[in-house]
């Protein structure tokens, strides 16, 4: 404790001196004080003492309330930190990752290329055996391989056609949704007209163009779904657009003279990926139930390309007789579909924190 002593200008007239004050009246004081001569001494005569803490003895935390809480986390490390937790973000991320696997390294699986392995009669819709776990076609092809082979296909006409609607529908929701006006009006009703062709039915007519129709293949197809696809994603990016371009760093960045190129690259863009990226992981499923349709009804990929939707096509005709060489590309193609579909649920929870909050 430190002491420091300080006179008292103010002293009540009608108020006693206590006696521990008294002992420590200047020796003047005290003399007076003693005689009963309080009221003669001057208010500068009273020494009265103070007493301080030592700063040590203060914490402070004792008397500042404000306490420095953990830096908040990005929607990302947030994002992270709620989808590790989830058995569903879990499941769909390890039979994804399986499925890019099975399609990019397809001879870690198979014992034989189904490209050049030659397919014999004899084993017609034969059943499983040694080293064929899932049977032969009608064709006596060995149904394992077909089905690892056919992961390829599908797979890149659904990964490239969902990259191409990101980048094509992203970049006209995001110039719309940021200039607005005029501008906005036209592309919106571009999309419209597009958006209101059924994909399915949208690719049949279109597949049956003679352009088209003479050139079907894995990217002919990938325009087809890309061209029908990207309204959806736009108007996703229009939305966002829309919400964060009114934010405070973004009109602080124009009043600090930035472009709106860069605004629109720097700052905009990249806070309104999270909702695309929910739905192109969804429309990825979607591009290859897609494609396995119309490869099913002839006028999708052409039967020389192995893939899930030409295996199923196959093996419809002897489906009663031997179902699994129909079976198996179709717990393929569900599997990858519904893994696809897991993955952006859960990215939209993680994501959103309105869907959260329910």
């Amino acid at each position: 404790m430190h002491k420091y002593e300080n006179t008292d200008t103010t002293p009540s007239p009608n108020e006693g001196i206590t006696e521990p004050t008294r002992e420590r009246l200047q020796p003047e004081a005290a003399e007076h004080a003693v005689a009963g001569n309080q009221k003669d001494l001057p208010g500068s005569a009273l020494a009265v003492e103070h007493y301080i803490a030592d700063i040590d003895e203060t914490p402070v935390a004792a008397t500042d309330s404000t306490v420095a809480d953990e830096a908040p986390l990005s929607l990302w490390r947030d994002a992270w930190r709620q989808l590790r937790t989830k058995p569903t973000f879990i499941i769909s991320v390890i039979l994804i990752v399986l499925a890019v696997a099975i399609a990019f390294f397809p001879q870690l699986f198979w014992s034989e290329d189904p490209s050049s392995a030659e397919c014999l009669l004899q084993n017609s819709n034969g059943k499983a055996s040694s080293g064929h776990i899932m049977g032969f076609t009608a064709q006596g092809c060995d149904v394992f391989s077909r089905v690892i082979a056919g992961t390829r296909a599908s797979l890149t006409v659904g990964l490239f056609a969902t990259l191409g609607v990101v980048v094509i529908g992203g970049i006209i929701g995001a110039i719309a949704g940021y200039f607005g006006g005029w501008v906005d009006a036209v592309l919106a009703r571009l999309g419209d007209i597009f958006f209101a062709l059924p994909l399915i039915l949208g690719a049949l007519v279109i597949m049956q163009l003679p352009a088209f129709r003479e050139n079907r293949g894995v990217w002919t197809l990938v325009a087809i779904l890309v061209l029908l696809g990207w309204p959806q994603v736009a108007r996703i990016m229009r939305g966002a657009v829309v919400e964060v371009r009114n934010a405070d760093y973004v009109t602080s960045a124009r009043s600090l003279g930035v472009s709106s190129f860069n605004v629109l690259l720097r700052h905009i863009i990249p806070n309104a990926m999270a909702p695309v990226i929910v739905i192109a992981t969804i429309s990825l499923g979607t591009f290859i139930v897609a494609e396995s349709t119309l490869s099913y009804l002839g006028i999708g990929l052409p039967p020389d390309v192995m893939s899930w939707g030409n295996d199923i096509s196959d093996g419809k005709d002897a489906f009663r007789s031997n179902p699994m060489p129909v079976f198996w590309p179709g717990l393929a193609l569900s599997l990858t579909v519904l893994s696809f579909i897991m993955l952006g649920d859960a990215l939209r929870d993680a994501l959103d924190p309105k869907s959260r909050k329910k």
